[in-house]
């Protein structure tokens, strides 16, 4: 059996039991009239409204804000929609506040944009529904904005999210991968490969027991005392996720014109995700995350970095893995664990597709 997200198969993974006579999503629930504002009040307000969204005006209405702002914005393909460790719905809030708080802005506002494809169930877009609740109470941003569209069946995999997140940048904002020095230490914050993993595990269902976990969450906090304690001594910050930690360091080598080296013993990962990827033929470091970051500080401010890291429960496992170097013929290089220092590659693609 294929394990997508095609009709026949959206409750795999699913939290809630769904039948056959399950009220679904209809192509009338995306037409404006009566049946639209009854799935948006019902189903989208009710859990999510508050001042701003429940006037449902054309554009919500923020004030001012004192001094530079930060936007980004994502969409959302995971498939499956649910996974151990998470869901569609926590990726769509967890990746966009992630992508601020790695750029030195404290996340404020978010919209989010549902793209329904007709047969979804409602207990489905319900479950939705509370876990990107539960992100939005965490992470303490405000949902301003939103809409909501259905297409016809087979073409939007259940559902696809949008979403576009604002914040303030406060100072100190890192200077960047451009400023890398040689000397300069790199960091993960805790094991890698988790979410790619998991996402592929539940998507192929290969009966693992315990499954592998997303390590999806939110990277506010330990970014946020980061910049308070290091000050300049933080050189950059990135969520390692589709291209994993090895896109991370090719971006920040081309960035810097340094080179980066790494050891592969000193690199945190799973012994599930181990071995799956030994399974599979694949590297952990190009397996996407969603919850850990790579992290290059200063040589003078490292040992202080980790002890701020183990401080907080969602980092407690962050490893120092490589360093800066002058550069050479090859922007990054591995130690492995067996045999001799080498190159290693930029991902030309992703190996596990639709993972966020």
């Amino acid at each position: 059996m294929s394990h997508d997200n095609h009709p026949s198969n959206w409750h795999l993974q699913c939290p809630v039991p769904l039948t056959a006579d399950s009220k679904r999503i209809t192509l009338a629930h995306g037409e404006g009239g009566r049946l639209m504002r009854r799935l948006i009040r019902e189903h989208i307000l009710s859990p999510l409204g508050n001042s701003v969204i429940h006037t449902m005006d054309d554009a919500g209405k923020i004030p001012a804000i004192d001094g530079p702002l930060a936007m980004t914005t994502d969409s959302f393909v995971v498939s499956p929609l649910f996974f151990p460790g998470g869901d569609i719905g926590l990726l769509s809030v967890y990746g966009t506040v992630n992508d601020l708080a790695v750029s030195g802005a404290r996340p404020l506002y978010l919209t989010l944009s549902l793209i329904l494809e007709e047969g979804l169930p409602l207990a489905i877009l319900d479950c939705v529904m509370q876990s990107i609740l539960l992100a939005i109470n965490k992470t303490g941003v405000q949902l301003i904005a939103g809409d909501t569209k259905v297409v016809p069946r087979g073409a939007a995999d259940g559902m696809f999210i949008n979403t576009t997140g604002i914040g303030q940048l406060i100072d100190p904002i890192p200077t960047g991968p451009s400023s890398l020095c040689v000397g300069d230490e790199i960091l993960v914050t805790g094991p890698i490969g988790q979410h790619g993993i998991a996402v592929l595990c539940a998507r192929e269902d290969f009966g693992m027991t315990p499954p592998p976990v997303s390590d999806s969450a939110s990277l506010i906090r330990p970014c946020l005392l980061l910049r308070e304690k290091l000050g300049t001594g933080l050189r950059a910050m990135r969520d390692a996720t589709r291209g994993g930690v090895a896109a991370v360091l090719h971006e920040w080598s081309e960035a810097s014109g340094q080179s980066i080296t790494i050891i592969e013993k000193d690199v945190p990962v799973s012994s599930v995700v181990r071995g799956v990827c030994e399974l599979l033929g694949l590297d952990p470091l190009h397996v996407a995350n969603e919850g850990t970051m790579v992290i290059a500080v200063a040589s003078c401010v490292a040992q202080q970095a980790l002890e701020i890291l183990r401080s907080i429960p969602e980092t407690a496992n962050v490893a120092r893995i490589g360093t800066v170097v002058p550069r050479r013929h090859s922007p990054v290089t591995i130690l492995r664990t067996l045999g001799p220092e080498q190159p290693l590659d930029d991902p030309l693609g992703a190996p596990l597709p639709r993972i966020c």
